[in-house]
């Protein structure tokens, strides 16, 4: 199933079933609420039907519990560590690592992100994600597809400036990344991509585009993952509990952001670029740079 968090004429948001062409009512605020209500329902809803015209799609996770972004593309790695002459960490091998982000700074598709105040230099990370459908702790690999209610696309947006310099105090990225993260337009359950899932190595074969101002930058497969999101998850449940709708971040696709670029890079993201970035299945999600 695809489902995704809608409004019509300014009202509150709420959940839908993507089908016909158009959004079914689920009659609830929070989309795996709609998810349990369209599964009981066998995925014939029996809320009142709108053309995907008569709405605006927003974030399907507005306010998850936490964020929890890794670090899973080798090559997105080795590019970025190369622009400042250094190679791959031998400990990033070993474990996937993430980062806690904001929960409360979560966008949706075709909104517009506020330029982060005292920044020169705003890139995006072309990323997708798992939502978390139960709770769990202490989770194996093996398990951890019960655990992933759907997925999503995702745009970390990151000030590279402030980035370097909590990087060079030892920690973070902190403020570089917590004034905006958009995800959507869908959330797009498993069995929507099992003909795409390897289950010897727990990845998914899908392509991925990236364009800035419908210029093509990039083209690539999810299944470029180092880390599969069951490790992740392993990881994240850790002597720790994950919660329903937490939000696991794959981390940028190779080749997915300006940084990687390097000395062939022009500039920077600067106001009114339209971001967009598209993975088979998924559908695409589209950001505009404001002031």
């Amino acid at each position: 199933m695809k489902l995704a968090m809608f409004s019509v004429n300014g009202q509150k948001p709420r959940a839908g079933l993507l089908k016909d062409e158009g959004l079914y009512d689920l009659g609830v605020s929070d989309i795996l609420d709609g998810l349990d209500k369209a599964k009981a329902e066998s995925g014939k809803p029996s809320g009142q039907f709108y053309r995907l015209e008569e709405m605006t799609l927003t974030t399907p996770t507005p306010q998850p519990p936490s964020f929890r972004d890794f670090f899973t593309y080798e090559l997105h790695v080795k590019n970025a560590r190369a622009t400042r002459g250094a190679d791959v960490p031998k400990e990033w091998y070993q474990i996937p690592v993430f980062y806690f982000s904001n929960p409360h700074a979560f966008y949706g598709p075709d909104e517009t992100i506020p330029y982060p105040q005292g920044s020169q230099e705003l890139d995006c990370e072309f990323e997708w994600a798992a939502v978390i459908g139960k709770d769990g702790r202490n989770i194996g690999s093996a398990q951890a597809h019960e655990y992933i209610a759907g997925f999503m696309l995702l745009n970390d947006w990151s000030a590279r400036d402030f980035q370097r310099q909590e990087i060079a105090v030892g920690l973070g990225p902190a403020k570089a990344k917590d004034f905006a993260t958009s995800v959507g337009p869908y959330l797009v359950t498993p069995d929507e991509l099992a003909d795409r899932y390897d289950s010897t190595t727990n990845r998914y074969d899908l392509g991925t585009i990236w364009r800035i101002n419908n210029q093509e930058k990039s083209r690539n497969n999810t299944s470029s993952q180092y880390f599969s999101f069951a490790q992740c998850i392993e990881r994240a449940s850790a002597n720790s509990w994950i919660r329903r709708g937490d939000v696991i971040g794959s981390g940028t696709i190779g080749n997915g952001c300006l940084l990687e670029e390097g000395a062939k890079r022009e500039r920077y993201l600067r106001p009114g670029d339209v971001v967009e970035f598209e993975i088979e299945r998924l559908g695409y999600l589209r950001g505009i740079v404001g002031e």
